[in-house]
């Protein structure tokens, strides 16, 4: 199944984007690293940084790279975290690992609800 339209004119790519839950707001200046995992090896894929509405200036794996498989992405929310407030150390949460896989060549967003002390994902559309 292919999605073609409007607003995800693309097949087969992954977007992200990072929400403050403590906050209310997008969480801007946070780093993602993305990984393809095969069997034991994990390859670094790309790194980006959130802009002011919490989203990356581009895909995080654009249709001409898109393939099947498992994925992790790593928000680097400590960062982000700290420069908020006053976090203790270690923080609670640092480095945020989701593991996922993508299986068909659709448009795939795995956004990131976040705050000091919990976190939450899905797959979004």
């Amino acid at each position: 199944m292919e999605v073609q339209n409007e607003r995800h004119p693309m097949t087969g790519y992954l977007t992200t984007h990072v929400l403050d839950t403590a906050r209310g707001r997008p969480a801007d200046g946070v780093r993602i690293d993305l990984y393809r995992i095969d069997g034991g090896a994990r390859h670094h894929l790309a790194r980006a940084v959130t802009n002011t509405d919490g989203r990356t200036d581009a895909p995080l794996l654009p249709e001409a790279e898109f393939a099947p498989g498992i994925y992790e992405l790593v928000f680097g929310a400590g960062d982000y975290l700290r420069r908020g407030g006053t976090l203790p150390e270690p923080p609670f949460l640092d480095e945020i690992p989701i593991r996922f896989g993508m299986a068909e060549r659709v448009h795939y967003h795995v956004p990131l609800l976040v705050s000091a002390y919990g976190y939450s994902t899905y797959r979004g559309s």
